[in-house]
Protein backbone atom coordinates (compact mmCIF):
# COMPACT_ATOMS: atom_id res chain seq x y z
CA UNK A 1 0.00 0.00 0.00
CA UNK A 2 0.68 3.63 -0.39
CA UNK A 3 0.36 5.38 3.16
CA UNK A 4 0.22 8.31 4.43
CA UNK A 5 1.64 8.87 7.83
CA UNK A 6 1.71 11.80 10.19
CA UNK A 7 4.65 12.58 12.74
CA UNK A 8 7.03 10.22 10.45
CA UNK A 9 9.74 12.36 11.69
CA UNK A 10 9.28 12.11 15.35
CA UNK A 11 10.19 8.86 17.89
CA UNK A 12 7.43 6.78 17.54
CA UNK A 13 6.60 7.88 13.64
CA UNK A 14 10.47 7.17 12.32
CA UNK A 15 9.95 3.81 13.89
CA UNK A 16 6.78 2.84 11.98
CA UNK A 17 7.90 4.19 8.76
CA UNK A 18 10.99 1.64 8.87
CA UNK A 19 8.29 -0.78 10.02
CA UNK A 20 6.12 -0.84 7.08
CA UNK A 21 9.14 -0.01 4.20
CA UNK A 22 10.65 -3.36 5.48
CA UNK A 23 7.27 -4.85 4.85
CA UNK A 24 7.43 -3.48 1.30
CA UNK A 25 4.61 -0.52 1.73
CA UNK A 26 5.62 3.15 -0.31
CA UNK A 27 5.02 5.50 2.43
CA UNK A 28 4.57 9.59 2.11
CA UNK A 29 5.04 11.36 5.79
CA UNK A 30 3.62 14.60 6.38
CA UNK A 31 7.19 17.13 7.34
CA UNK A 32 6.87 20.49 9.18
CA UNK A 33 10.19 21.95 8.73
CA UNK A 34 13.36 20.78 6.85
CA UNK A 35 14.48 18.87 9.94
CA UNK A 36 11.77 16.68 9.29
CA UNK A 37 11.67 16.53 5.42
CA UNK A 38 15.34 15.12 5.73
CA UNK A 39 14.65 12.71 8.46
CA UNK A 40 11.85 11.35 6.61
CA UNK A 41 14.02 11.48 3.31
CA UNK A 42 16.46 9.13 5.01
CA UNK A 43 14.16 7.02 6.07
CA UNK A 44 13.41 6.35 2.55
CA UNK A 45 10.25 7.60 2.37
CA UNK A 46 8.27 10.59 0.15
CA UNK A 47 7.88 13.60 1.91
CA UNK A 48 4.55 16.14 2.12
CA UNK A 49 5.14 19.37 3.55
CA UNK A 50 2.98 21.15 6.06
CA UNK A 51 1.35 20.55 9.49
CA UNK A 52 -1.72 19.14 11.38
CA UNK A 53 -3.14 22.20 10.98
CA UNK A 54 -2.82 22.50 6.99
CA UNK A 55 -6.15 20.95 6.36
CA UNK A 56 -5.57 21.73 2.09
CA UNK A 57 -2.65 19.23 2.51
CA UNK A 58 -3.77 17.03 4.91
CA UNK A 59 -6.63 16.04 2.73
CA UNK A 60 -3.84 15.61 -0.22
CA UNK A 61 -1.65 13.34 1.64
CA UNK A 62 -5.08 11.41 1.87
CA UNK A 63 -6.84 11.22 -1.53
CA UNK A 64 -3.24 10.42 -2.54
CA UNK A 65 -2.82 7.41 -0.12
CA UNK A 66 -4.21 3.36 0.31
CA UNK A 67 -3.92 4.20 4.31
CA UNK A 68 -3.49 6.69 6.80
CA UNK A 69 -1.45 6.02 10.19
CA UNK A 70 -1.89 8.85 12.47
CA UNK A 71 1.33 9.64 14.76
CA UNK A 72 1.09 12.86 14.70
CA UNK A 73 0.51 15.11 17.47
CA UNK A 74 1.68 18.62 18.90
CA UNK A 75 4.68 17.56 21.77
CA UNK A 76 5.35 21.39 22.15
CA UNK A 77 3.68 21.61 26.03
CA UNK A 78 6.25 19.00 27.11
CA UNK A 79 8.78 21.50 26.29
CA UNK A 80 7.46 24.91 27.41
CA UNK A 81 6.12 25.84 24.41
CA UNK A 82 3.58 27.79 24.16
CA UNK A 83 0.74 25.33 23.00
CA UNK A 84 -0.90 23.99 25.69
CA UNK A 85 -2.05 20.47 26.14
CA UNK A 86 -6.06 21.35 25.04
CA UNK A 87 -4.83 23.48 22.30
CA UNK A 88 -2.82 20.21 20.72
CA UNK A 89 -5.68 17.89 20.92
CA UNK A 90 -7.25 20.26 19.29
CA UNK A 91 -5.85 19.97 16.59
CA UNK A 92 -5.57 15.97 16.79
CA UNK A 93 -9.21 16.20 16.88
CA UNK A 94 -9.46 18.61 13.27
CA UNK A 95 -6.93 16.43 11.39
CA UNK A 96 -8.31 13.17 12.28
CA UNK A 97 -11.48 14.09 11.24
CA UNK A 98 -10.06 16.16 8.00
CA UNK A 99 -8.37 13.04 6.91
CA UNK A 100 -11.11 10.03 8.08
CA UNK A 101 -13.88 11.85 5.77
CA UNK A 102 -11.37 11.65 2.58
CA UNK A 103 -11.61 7.74 3.41
CA UNK A 104 -15.85 8.28 3.24
CA UNK A 105 -17.50 5.76 1.25
CA UNK A 106 -14.01 3.58 0.79
CA UNK A 107 -12.71 0.76 1.81
CA UNK A 108 -9.14 2.63 2.59
CA UNK A 109 -7.70 2.11 6.27
CA UNK A 110 -6.97 4.69 8.71
CA UNK A 111 -5.00 3.98 12.10
CA UNK A 112 -5.35 6.77 14.38
CA UNK A 113 -3.22 6.80 17.58
CA UNK A 114 -4.65 7.25 21.37
CA UNK A 115 -3.44 7.24 24.78
CA UNK A 116 -4.58 5.18 28.10
CA UNK A 117 -4.32 7.48 30.47
CA UNK A 118 -7.52 8.18 32.18
CA UNK A 119 -9.46 5.25 31.06
CA UNK A 120 -12.04 3.06 33.21
CA UNK A 121 -10.69 -0.10 33.99
CA UNK A 122 -12.59 -3.04 34.06
CA UNK A 123 -12.20 -6.07 36.46
CA UNK A 124 -9.25 -4.08 37.94
CA UNK A 125 -8.00 -3.35 34.16
CA UNK A 126 -7.87 -1.22 31.29
CA UNK A 127 -9.25 -3.66 28.46
CA UNK A 128 -10.33 -3.03 24.72
CA UNK A 129 -13.74 -2.48 25.91
CA UNK A 130 -12.69 0.54 28.11
CA UNK A 131 -14.41 3.72 27.15
CA UNK A 132 -12.61 6.53 26.70
CA UNK A 133 -14.99 9.09 27.53
CA UNK A 134 -12.91 10.52 29.97
CA UNK A 135 -9.65 10.41 28.07
CA UNK A 136 -7.33 13.37 27.66
CA UNK A 137 -6.93 13.50 24.57
CA UNK A 138 -10.18 12.82 22.52
CA UNK A 139 -8.49 10.94 18.97
CA UNK A 140 -10.25 7.63 20.29
CA UNK A 141 -13.70 9.07 20.51
CA UNK A 142 -12.91 11.03 17.07
CA UNK A 143 -11.70 7.80 15.39
CA UNK A 144 -14.64 5.73 16.40
CA UNK A 145 -17.26 8.19 15.82
CA UNK A 146 -15.81 8.04 12.11
CA UNK A 147 -16.03 4.37 11.87
CA UNK A 148 -20.01 4.76 12.82
CA UNK A 149 -20.43 6.70 10.01
CA UNK A 150 -18.68 4.10 8.00
CA UNK A 151 -14.88 5.28 7.72
CA UNK A 152 -12.44 2.56 8.28
CA UNK A 153 -10.77 3.65 10.98
CA UNK A 154 -9.55 1.74 14.22
CA UNK A 155 -7.65 2.93 16.80
CA UNK A 156 -3.86 1.77 18.80
CA UNK A 157 -3.80 2.77 22.24
CA UNK A 158 0.08 3.12 22.93
CA UNK A 159 1.40 2.82 26.34
CA UNK A 160 2.21 6.28 28.77
CA UNK A 161 5.74 5.31 28.01
CA UNK A 162 6.95 4.43 24.41
CA UNK A 163 10.34 3.32 25.36
CA UNK A 164 13.79 2.75 23.66
CA UNK A 165 16.83 4.88 23.00
CA UNK A 166 16.28 8.77 22.49
CA UNK A 167 12.92 8.71 24.03
CA UNK A 168 12.05 12.02 24.95
CA UNK A 169 8.60 11.55 26.84
CA UNK A 170 7.30 11.02 30.40
CA UNK A 171 10.46 8.40 32.01
CA UNK A 172 13.08 11.10 30.75
CA UNK A 173 11.31 14.16 32.37
CA UNK A 174 11.06 11.72 35.44
CA UNK A 175 14.88 11.83 35.49
CA UNK A 176 15.55 15.11 34.74
CA UNK A 177 13.53 15.98 37.84
CA UNK A 178 15.56 14.16 39.69
CA UNK A 179 18.93 15.29 38.66
CA UNK A 180 17.18 19.05 39.03
CA UNK A 181 15.41 18.44 42.65
CA UNK A 182 18.06 16.05 43.93
CA UNK A 183 15.99 13.37 44.69
CA UNK A 184 13.80 10.67 42.47
CA UNK A 185 10.17 11.37 43.50
CA UNK A 186 6.68 9.04 43.18
CA UNK A 187 3.30 10.64 43.76
CA UNK A 188 1.68 9.24 47.34
CA UNK A 189 2.31 6.10 47.97
CA UNK A 190 3.76 4.96 44.63
CA UNK A 191 1.20 2.07 44.11
CA UNK A 192 -0.17 3.35 40.97
CA UNK A 193 0.77 1.73 38.09
CA UNK A 194 2.38 2.24 34.54
CA UNK A 195 2.67 0.27 31.72
CA UNK A 196 5.63 0.73 28.41
CA UNK A 197 6.12 -0.91 25.23
CA UNK A 198 9.30 -0.69 23.18
CA UNK A 199 8.85 1.80 19.88
CA UNK A 200 9.66 -1.30 17.80
CA UNK A 201 6.57 -3.29 18.98
CA UNK A 202 4.46 -0.18 18.63
CA UNK A 203 5.42 -0.31 14.96
CA UNK A 204 5.23 -3.53 14.25
CA UNK A 205 1.35 -3.11 16.31
CA UNK A 206 0.67 -0.25 13.77
CA UNK A 207 1.45 -1.98 10.42
CA UNK A 208 -0.92 -4.99 11.82
CA UNK A 209 -3.83 -2.97 12.35
CA UNK A 210 -3.62 -1.07 9.03
CA UNK A 211 -2.95 -4.74 7.38
CA UNK A 212 -5.56 -6.70 8.88
CA UNK A 213 -7.40 -4.31 11.70
CA UNK A 214 -11.16 -4.18 11.10
CA UNK A 215 -13.24 -1.08 11.49
CA UNK A 216 -13.86 0.14 14.78
CA UNK A 217 -11.15 -1.95 16.10
CA UNK A 218 -9.33 -0.59 19.72
CA UNK A 219 -5.81 -2.12 20.17
CA UNK A 220 -4.17 -1.81 23.62
CA UNK A 221 0.00 -1.74 22.89
CA UNK A 222 1.59 -2.38 25.77
CA UNK A 223 4.22 -5.38 26.94
CA UNK A 224 3.04 -6.08 30.49
CA UNK A 225 0.59 -5.53 33.00
CA UNK A 226 1.80 -2.59 34.80
CA UNK A 227 4.86 -1.55 36.96
CA UNK A 228 3.95 0.37 40.53
CA UNK A 229 5.46 4.29 39.77
CA UNK A 230 7.26 3.77 43.14
CA UNK A 231 9.46 0.91 41.42
CA UNK A 232 10.38 3.36 38.50
CA UNK A 233 11.21 5.68 41.04
CA UNK A 234 13.17 3.29 42.87
CA UNK A 235 15.06 2.54 39.54
CA UNK A 236 15.44 6.27 38.73
CA UNK A 237 16.66 6.49 42.30
CA UNK A 238 19.76 3.46 41.82
CA UNK A 239 20.82 4.60 38.88
CA UNK A 240 21.68 8.02 39.27
CA UNK A 241 22.29 7.45 43.28
CA UNK A 242 19.95 9.73 44.48
CA UNK A 243 17.07 9.12 47.36
CA UNK A 244 13.51 8.03 46.58
CA UNK A 245 10.69 9.87 48.24
CA UNK A 246 6.90 10.24 48.67
CA UNK A 247 5.67 13.17 47.81
CA UNK A 248 1.95 14.99 47.70
CA UNK A 249 -0.33 18.33 47.47
CA UNK A 250 2.26 21.07 46.40
CA UNK A 251 5.62 19.22 46.64
CA UNK A 252 4.19 16.90 44.03
CA UNK A 253 3.25 20.29 41.91
CA UNK A 254 6.35 21.68 42.57
CA UNK A 255 8.39 18.21 41.48
CA UNK A 256 6.10 17.18 38.58
CA UNK A 257 5.45 20.66 37.26
CA UNK A 258 3.23 19.74 33.93
CA UNK A 259 3.50 16.35 34.73
CA UNK A 260 1.78 16.64 37.89
CA UNK A 261 -1.55 15.99 36.10
CA UNK A 262 -0.25 12.33 34.65
CA UNK A 263 2.08 11.08 37.41
CA UNK A 264 -0.84 10.05 39.93
CA UNK A 265 -2.66 8.48 37.56
CA UNK A 266 -3.30 4.63 36.96
CA UNK A 267 -3.06 2.41 34.19
CA UNK A 268 -3.05 -1.22 34.31
CA UNK A 269 -3.53 -2.61 30.96
CA UNK A 270 -4.54 -6.12 29.37
CA UNK A 271 -3.70 -6.63 26.20
CA UNK A 272 -4.69 -10.10 25.63
CA UNK A 273 -7.38 -9.37 23.09
CA UNK A 274 -5.09 -7.33 20.76
CA UNK A 275 -2.46 -10.39 20.58
CA UNK A 276 -5.43 -12.34 19.70
CA UNK A 277 -6.90 -9.92 16.84
CA UNK A 278 -3.62 -8.53 15.71
CA UNK A 279 -1.52 -11.84 15.83
CA UNK A 280 1.19 -9.24 17.42
CA UNK A 281 3.01 -9.58 20.82
CA UNK A 282 5.73 -7.81 22.22
CA UNK A 283 9.05 -9.16 21.24
CA UNK A 284 12.06 -6.56 22.85
CA UNK A 285 12.70 -5.53 26.30
CA UNK A 286 10.59 -4.01 28.94
CA UNK A 287 10.47 -0.75 31.01
CA UNK A 288 12.84 -0.93 33.55
CA UNK A 289 15.31 -2.72 31.52
CA UNK A 290 15.49 -0.58 29.05
CA UNK A 291 15.71 2.31 31.23
CA UNK A 292 18.70 0.65 32.75
CA UNK A 293 20.48 0.60 29.47
CA UNK A 294 19.61 3.30 27.38
CA UNK A 295 18.01 6.40 29.93
CA UNK A 296 20.91 7.48 32.13
CA UNK A 297 23.88 8.73 29.74
CA UNK A 298 24.75 11.80 29.87
CA UNK A 299 24.66 12.11 26.07
CA UNK A 300 21.27 11.45 25.97
CA UNK A 301 17.68 13.36 25.50
CA UNK A 302 16.95 13.99 29.43
CA UNK A 303 16.62 17.18 29.66
CA UNK A 304 13.23 18.33 28.24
Amino acid sequence: MKVFVTGASGFNGSAVVKELIGAGHQVVGLARSEKSAKIIHDLGAEVLKGNLEDTEILKQGAADSDGIIHCGFNHDFMKGGATTFSEAAVTDKNAIITMGEMFAGTDKTMVVTAGMLGLHSINGFITEESIAENSLRSSEATALALAEKGVNTSVVRLAPSVHDKGDEGFIPFMIHQARKNGVSAYPDEGKNRWVGVHRLDAARAFRLALEKGHKGGVYNVVDQDGIEMKTIAACIADNLNLPVVSVSGEELQKHFEWMSHFITMDCPVSNVKTQEMLGWKPLHIGLLEDMKQHYFEKTSTQSI
